[in-house]
C-alpha cells in the first residue's frame, strides 16, 4: 500500500453530487493511493467509508444503480416519513442486505477517519473518530448526512445531530488542527461557485426555533462556506493544499435521481483524478 505520509484527505458533502467524489476515490483505490488521515462530512463521509473498506465499485453500485429505487430518494418518503432520502434504507438495509459493507476491512484499515456532525443544541461541529472505541459508523454517517427539513434529527450519545456540512462544510481547518498541514481536498462544486444567502430564513427560524444556535449557524452558512473557499484559495497558492473539483459544468443537483447523469458525474470524477494524478504525485513528493 502506498500511503502518503503526513498528508490529509478532506471530503466535501453535497448530496448526490458526492458521486463525483466516489469517482475520484475509485481511481485512488485502483492505484492503491491512501492517506493516514481522512475527514469528511455528509456524502463525502459516506463515500470515504467504502474507500477505506477497499470495496471497489461499491460507491457506484449504491449511489448510481440503487438511486432509482423509490426507497432511496422520493417524495413518497418525504410524505410518509418526513425524509426525502430513505435513511433506514440507505444506512441499514443497503449496507446490511443489498450491497454488504465490509465492516471488518473498514475496522482493520490503518487510516484515521473523522466524521463531522452538527450539534443542534450548541450549534457546534462535533467530530467523531474511527479510532474511538464507541464509534458507530452507520449511525454517524446517518447523522452527518441528515439535511435540515428533509431528514430527522439523529440522537447519538446524548446529542441531537444533523448534517456536518452546516457548521463545517469543508473541514480543512480541522485537519490542520489535527496536525495535517498538507491536504488534498475533493470538492463537489465548480471553481467559480459561491453560495448565496438563503431566501427562506423565516422558515429556518420557524422550523428550528427550539434550537436558536442551530438557526444562527444555518442562516450564516453561506458566509462560512464562502470564507472557507477563500481560505482554500489562499492555502492552494501557498502550496499547502491540492484541490480536485469538477472541471466540467455540473448538471447534477443535491437531489438528483437520474442514474445516467449520476454515472456521468462518477466517470467525470474518475477521469479528473486520472488526468490530475501526475501533478498530484509531484505535489505529494514536493513536501
Amino acid at each position: 500500500m502506498s500511503t502518503a505520509e503526513a498528508i490529509g484527505l478532506i471530503l466535501e458533502g453535497g448530496g448526490m453530487r458526492g458521486v463525483y467524489t466516489a469517482g475520484v476515490l475509485e481511481y485512488f483505490s485502483e492505484h492503491d493511493v491512501y492517506f493516514p488521515y481522512m475527514i469528511g462530512v455528509s456524502a463525502g463521509a459516506c463515500m470515504g467509508a467504502s474507500y477505506l473498506s477497499r470495496q471497489l465499485g461499491r460507491n457506484r453500485t449504491v449511489n448510481v444503480e440503487w438511486v432509482s429505487d423509490p426507497r432511496y430518494i422520493s417524495w413518497t418518503n418525504l410524505w410518509k416519513k418526513r425524509q426525502l432520502f430513505g435513511m433506514d434504507f440507505i444506512f441499514d438495509e443497503i449496507p446490511n442486505k443489498h450491497v454488504p459493507f465490509d465492516y471488518e476491512a473498514f475496522a482493520d484499515s490503518p487510516e484515521e477517519f473523522v466524521i463531522g456532525t452538527t450539534d443542534c443544541e450548541t450549534g457546534e461541529t462535533v467530530y467523531y473518530r474511527k479510532s474511538e472505541p464507541d464509534f458507530d459508523l452507520l449511525q454517524l454517517l446517518r447523522a452527518s448526512s441528515s439535511l435540515p427539513f428533509i431528514a430527522p434529527i439523529v440522537e447519538y450519545n446524548g446529542r441531537k445531530l444533523l448534517d456536518g456540512g452546516i457548521t463545517d462544510p469543508i473541514p480543512l481547518r480541522k485537519a490542520e488542527s489535527d496536525g495535517y498541514k498538507r491536504n488534498i481536498l475533493i470538492l463537489t462544486r465548480n471553481e467559480d461557485y459561491r453560495k448565496s444567502a438563503g431566501r427562506f430564513g423565516w422558515l429556518v427560524q420557524r422550523a428550528y426555533r427550539k434550537y436558536p444556535k442551530l438557526v444562527e449557524m444555518m442562516l450564516g452558512r453561506y458566509r462560512l462556506y464562502n470564507e472557507t473557499l477563500d481560505y482554500i484559495t489562499e492555502q492552494e497558492k501557498n502550496g499547502a493544499v491540492f484541490v480536485i473539483r469538477p472541471q466540467e459544468t455540473l448538471v447534477v443537483g443535491r437531489m438528483e435521481r437520474d442514474p445516467a447523469k449520476l454515472d456521468a458525474l462518477y466517470k467525470q470524477g474518475y477521469e479528473d483524478a486520472r488526468r490530475m494524478m501526475p501533478r498530484l504525485r509531484e505535489w505529494m513528493e514536493g513536501g
